[in-house]
């Protein structure tokens, strides 16, 4: 401790009053330095006139909870600005509420919403990667439930180092990728399975960026009745707060200023406290009694307790409703007896609620998480000042306007573009000298190759409303879907959903990397005969203070807001990832999309793989020479800058003859062209029914490489039948979209055919290339 700055305090608990008032700025900044706050001089100088105002110095609680409430990680002070500039104007009818709340709430049908979240636990999964992954899960579930919604989905995008990095070229203080990947899946697996909800949809990549800041994301959709939705602000004044779930303890305390700033080689040993303990089997009883008691209409408002823990919740929820609160911490159930008031007030332990309950509800609301043995106490109440007092053992230890403590900086950060101005005819990538050979390592890529390893550790059809699972085909031979599809409720109206981004893209050019992730996302909706309906982001980025990464993100924005204006789809929740960067490296852009979709029908949902030998073969979309990000030139380590272009104007017509195709044609099966190209495509369709496909490339435009290989945007390969496959084609090209019949699905081998081309390769083969990918590093 700095002598006489830090001043104990006479109390029967642990508890310092810091001189704030008479520090000079180095004071200030060592200050935050010792107590873990992560706030700049600025900040701190803006701490220091509050008190000076108030005529006191703060206590250790006091200054703990400014440093939560003022992380990156919850007030957004570097991206908030820009996020309003383009992404939070975009309004529909249908959506209930959007970034508001803890999650974002959308109309389903006329009785029901759907409830969507998207998170990262990017920071705690590179410390430790099984607890950091399931207590990420066990956050976005809460973050569903407070908003009175059954969860009845998971996702998890994932992203790691190069599995063949040698561990001589780790960097110090950094785990491997495979270790990361393993113990990250473990913990999803282990924490979804056990409560019983399912993992449909996800993706994994790698990246030697992700070497030292692997980044793990996680989402969640619930249903509710629209009657039952829940805010998470108090209803009035005078109501109580109660605290259910597990007891508090010294786990996950700074867990949001350890995610607000950069990993470094000691970060393991000074941060790992900051990493939670989930507790899975806690988490499914205080679920069910947190929804019985909004279906009972016993509460006024409920919040989860995640990031900042009390100090953030409590808080917001009665300045939500206009009101200020009074907390009493000897209520708090304790995991150690000695914990100081700070820690008690700003630890970040798992499976915990908070409600606010009217006082002649509240002996039915104790009962409810009784039945279902979860500890419940009152901790508190909202009062008509709009100030926060917190007590610990009959002394006040704790004593602000919660307008200050919410009112967090907002900064518009200096930021510089990346914008690689290349134009097509400037691109000189080569064709290659073997093209099987080429074609065999892009399959056998970890990018490309099957996820099966990851996807059959999770339990995807729990609660048996998986309609469309993520692996789709043979039985235990199946192939990748474009967008799981989920029946909420016992119509037959359903929910489509994926996880898109593609870093080595947005790499090259955030702008168009962003862009072209969005299409993915919207390409894998349409593929399975769905309505694009809202979409949801996590923006995962390096250190906003160094222009170069500020400007990744306001890039990315800038395109996202571009496409789903275009599309109006609106951007329903989020999150912000700053500071997945370390001295060794920043993480490629990567923000990340969560896509929902509306399936009329799930009757009629369209699947991934070829149906029946003789089926005609349409692909459906403009091939051109874009290969900036491409499988295809990291395979053969060409350079391309030239990332795939695409706009909403063109993306919006071609979905809506898609869609009004699938209503006017039998489509047997849809798949959307992305990583690998249009020969990856064909053979994942192929390889889910032991089908091959004789292809004919000449009538298309262009090299035959192009044809195969390159990752334009806008595209899907459908199978038809050949008696239909003539009008098919003329229906899109009546409504100004290009589209080809390149062969016909067969048996046996692919067979792909240009002029003076031919390559041809077994099934068999394919399969086995496509399925070793992964498992050759992993095992089984």
């Amino acid at each position: 401790m700095m002598e006489g700055v830090f001043k104990k305090v006479e109390a029967p608990f642990l508890l310092y009053q810091v001189d704030v008032v008479s520090s000079d700025d180095e004071t200030l900044q060592q200050i935050s330095d010792e107590l873990g706050l992560a706030l700049n001089v600025d900040e701190m100088k803006r701490i220091k006139e509050y008190f000076k105002s108030k005529g006191r110095n703060p206590y250790d609680i006091e200054l703990q909870a400014l440093g939560q409430a003022w992380s990156e990680h919850c007030c957004y002070k570097s991206s908030k600005y820009y996020l309003k500039q383009f992404i939070f104007n975009l309004e529909t009818d249908y959506v209930i509420s959007a970034i508001k709340e803890d999650a974002g709430v959308v109309e389903f049908d006329d009785k029901h919403a759907y409830v969507v979240a998207f998170e990262s636990h990017n920071h705690p999964s590179a410390i430790e990667p099984y607890g950091g992954a399931a207590t990420g899960i066990g956050g976005i579930l809460r973050d569903v439930v407070c908003m009175g919604a059954q969860p009845i989905a998971l996702i998890d995008p994932l992203f790691f180092g190069n599995l063949d990095t040698p561990h001589s070229e780790l960097p110090r203080g950094t785990k491997h990728p495979l270790y990361l990947l393993s113990g990250v899946v473990a913990g999803i697996r282990d924490y979804g399975n056990r409560v019983g909800i399912p993992t449909v949809s996800g993706l994994v990549f790698f990246d030697n960026s992700y070497l030292t800041n692997c980044l793990v994301n996680v989402g969640c959709i619930g249903i509710a009745r629209k009657e039952d939705i829940v805010p998470s602000r108090a209803g009035g004044e005078g109501e109580y707060f109660v605290l259910a779930g597990g007891l508090t303890g010294r786990d996950g305390i700074h867990g949001v200023t350890f995610a607000s700033a950069e990993l470094k080689e000691t970060s393991e040993e000074e941060s790992r406290g900051a990493v939670q303990l989930g507790n899975p089997i806690v988490k499914e009883p205080l679920m069910h009694a947190c929804l019985e008691i909004v279906e009972k209409k016993l509460i006024t408002g409920m919040k989860d307790l995640g990031g900042g823990g009390l100090s953030c919740a409590v808080g917001e929820m009665a300045l939500a409703a206009g009101y200020g609160a009074r907390v009493t911490l000897d209520n708090v159930p304790l995991k150690e007896a000695d914990m100081a008031p700070w820690e008690i007030w700003v630890s970040e332990s798992q499976e915990r609620m908070l409600v606010t309950v009217k006082p002649e509800l509240v002996d039915e609301v104790l009962y409810v998480f009784d039945k279902w043995d979860v500890p419940a106490n009152i901790i508190g109440e909202t009062k008509a000042e709009k100030t926060l007092e917190v007590f610990y053992k009959g002394v006040k230890v704790y004593d602000m306007e919660i307008e200050f403590v919410t009112s967090g900086p907002e900064y518009c950060r200096t930021y510089v573009s990346k914008k690689p101005e290349v134009e097509i005819d400037e691109e000189r990538i080569r064709p290659p000298k073997d093209y099987l050979e080429v074609f065999k390592k892009i399959l056998q890529h970890p990018n490309v190759a099957s996820k099966e390893w990851v996807i059959r550790q999770y339990d995807h059809q729990v609660r048996a409303s998986t309609i469309l699972r993520p692996l789709q085909g043979r039985i235990n031979f199946e192939t990748h879907g474009d967008a799981a599809v989920i029946k909420p409720t016992d119509s037959a109206r359903g929910l489509s959903i994926t996880a898109d981004v593609n870093p080595w893209m947005t790499s090259i050019d955030p702008y168009w990397g962003a862009a072209a992730s969005f299409d993915e996302m919207i390409r894998n909706l349409v593929a399975v005969n769905s309505v694009p309906h809202s979409f949801v982001d996590c923006l995962n980025f390096g250190n906003p203070e160094k222009p170069e990464r500020m400007g990744e993100f306001v890039e990315s924005v800038k395109a996202l807001g571009w496409m789903a204006s275009g599309l109006n789809l609106p951007c329903v929740s989020g999150n912000v990832s700053f500071y997945n960067e370390t001295p060794y490296s920043s993480v490629a852009p990567t923000p990340t999309l969560m896509g929902i979709g509306i399936v009329d029908d799930v009757t009629k949902a369209v699947t991934s793989f070829f149906k029946r030998k003789g089926n005609a073969i349409i692909l459906v979309g403009e091939t051109k020479p874009e290969f900036g990000g491409s499988v295809y030139s990291a395979v053969t380590q060409q350079k391309s800058l030239l990332v795939p272009r695409t706009s909403p104007e063109k993306l919006k017509s071609y979905v809506d003859s898609m869609l009004k195709a699938f209503k006017e044609f039998k489509v047997h099966s849809c798949h959307d062209v992305s990583e690998g190209g249009l020969a990856v495509a064909i053979a994942e369709m192929g390889i889910g029914n032991a089908l091959g496909a004789e292809i004919d490339l000449s009538g298309m435009e262009g090299e035959t490489f192009v044809k195969l290989f390159s990752e334009s945007n806008t595209r899907w390969i459908v199978e038809v039948s050949q008696s239909q496959a003539q009008d098919y084609i003329s229906f899109l090209i009546s409504r100004g979209c290009t589209a080809y019949e390149l062969g016909v699905v067969s048996k046996g081998e692919f067979s792909f055919n240009d002029r003076n081309f031919n390559i041809e390769l077994g099934v068999k083969e394919v399969e086995d290339l496509w399925r070793s990918g992964l498992v050759r590093y992993t095992g089984w």
